[in-house]
């Protein structure tokens, strides 16, 4: 049975995906079979595993680092905000049930058996499994519901790294406060805390580590720089700027920043895009319409704000515009919702950029599959949908996949596609743009980089007596 250690953090944002992907890919360079974990996710950055199921996008990422396939086991409970105060639950991969927040604990205790069911798989099969929390440890009105954080580690018995960061400011009072909010057993478990983010002169904030220290009662792990030239696949939309009034003038593509956005990670190749939530006077080469939890809701949003006038004036006066699945749906003629699968809207018009139509199911299409473009780009990518989407005769489908099928559509200056991951791809990309995009940093290069930033920066020699 594997040993664990637990990830949390004093809030959300801190680092907490950074440390645990780390940590992952150092115990697997030293030879230890490695998983990850995280009991309940909140994201719609979401994947679908070769094996069947979809999981948040940073345990695929610490999957990667442990040089696994990513599987449902790794996060039992994803739950994919579709309204303010609403999600869709996925549990074990498959979707479950959409609930309101109250509704959703009031099933703590079956949520609970299918989360240590979960870890437990994973446990017969690993040495270790590093395991992540979810914003800050101590939500103290949801200690008793506590699925994911200290409510866990107790149940695993499993030694907890606090992570704060720096950058954000107030990191004495994170950390203190932390601790003075943990109970006696929560505080045995936790052994050490660790600063993430610190700009400048390491050296410098030696007194700030003895007062918390002396503080915490424990030790500091590490002090660990920013570290600005390495980068993984953002949990959720959070981690999105967007500032129209600083929109360079030559920026070539603008992506709709929906308030529900989902799968933003498509577009981490696009070079300096536009993120936008209302209309700008500017004209784009290519308008992406992304992916989005509730397609209904979120037309409805662009409506409100005037941004589905200001996408046809951006196709009149000649940009491309681009749908990736929810924003395909959108570019249809209409969009209807018989099972209420997302909103209580029962249909919408669309743009009418595409003579298509799409009828949401309760049943999610979830696959990874490999395609090829018009143009000749071949590319992997997968599908998260709701929705069957249905296209005239003779169209001209966006890729053929690799078992005959099509997918999407193309018509003048407007392009469709179910394909997330495609713009993923330098071929695919460049083809769209017409110009040439640099090449990404190989995953694993970024993973070596992460656990190079660990052993320069922490105590390993505490981190062996107090973790392994």
């Amino acid at each position: 049975m594997a040993r664990s250690i637990f990830v949390g953090g004093t809030g959300s944002h801190v680092g907490k995906s950074w440390t645990t992907t780390a940590i992952c890919r150092y115990l697997r360079r030293r030879g230890f079979r490695v998983a990850p974990f995280k009991a309940q996710n909140m994201s719609n950055n979401s994947f679908p595993c070769r094996n069947g199921g979809e999981i948040g996008r940073a345990q695929v990422a610490q999957a990667e680092a442990c040089g696994l396939e990513p599987e449902s086991d790794m996060n039992p409970v994803l739950l994919k905000p579709n309204s303010s105060t609403g999600c869709q639950v996925v549990l074990d991969g498959k979707v479950w049930r959409n609930f309101a927040a109250r509704e959703y604990y009031e099933h703590f205790d079956f949520l609970l058996e299918h989360v240590l069911a979960a870890y437990e798989r994973l446990a017969a099969r690993y040495d270790y499994v590093v395991i992540e929390g979810a914003g800050s440890v101590v939500e103290m009105n949801l200690k008793d519901r506590d699925l994911v954080n200290m409510g866990l580690a107790r149940r695993l018995n499993a030694p907890a790294l606090l992570v704060a960061d720096i950058d954000r400011g107030g990191v004495f009072a994170a950390i203190v406060g932390t601790f003075c909010l943990l109970d006696s057993e929560e505080r045995r478990l936790t052994r050490a805390f660790a600063i993430n983010r610190f700009r400048g002169d390491l050296s410098l904030f030696g007194d700030g580590v003895r007062m918390l220290e002396e503080r915490s009662g424990v030790p500091c792990l590490g002090v660990f720089p920013m570290q600005e030239d390495l980068s993984l696949d953002p949990e959720d939309g959070v981690s999105l700027e967007e500032n129209p009034s600083r929109i360079p003038a030559e920026a070539r593509v603008a992506i709709v920043r929906f308030p529900r956005i989902s799968n933003f990670t498509d577009f981490r190749l696009l070079p300096s895009p536009a993120w936008i939530s209302r209309p700008v006077n500017q004209v784009f080469d290519l308008v992406i319409l992304p992916g989005t939890k509730n397609t209904i809701g979120d037309l409805a949003w662009m409506r409100k704000v005037g941004l589905d006038e200001w996408v046809l004036r951006q196709h009149r006066e000649g940009a491309t515009v681009l749908g990736v699945c929810g924003g395909y749906q959108m570019l249809g003629a209409r969009i209807d919702d018989p099972e209420a699968v997302e909103s209580h809207d029962a249909a919408a018009e669309g743009l009418g950029l595409l003579p298509v139509e799409t009828v949401l199911a309760a049943d999610k299409i979830t696959r990874v599959v490999d395609a090829c473009t018009h143009g000749g780009a071949r590319f992997s990518a997968y599908e998260i949908h709701m929705g069957r989407t249905t296209r005239p005769d003779g169209a001209v489908p966006f890729a053929t996949l690799g078992d005959g099928g099509e997918d999407g559509m193309r018509a003048e200056r407007c392009i469709g596609t179910y394909l997330h991951g495609a713009l993923e791809n330098r071929a695919v990309l460049e083809e769209l743009l017409g110009c040439p995009i640099a090449e990404p940093a190989p995953k694993e290069r970024t993973y070596d980089g992460l656990a190079d930033w660990f052993e320069q920066h922490a105590d390993l020699r505490a981190f062996e007596e107090l973790y392994l």
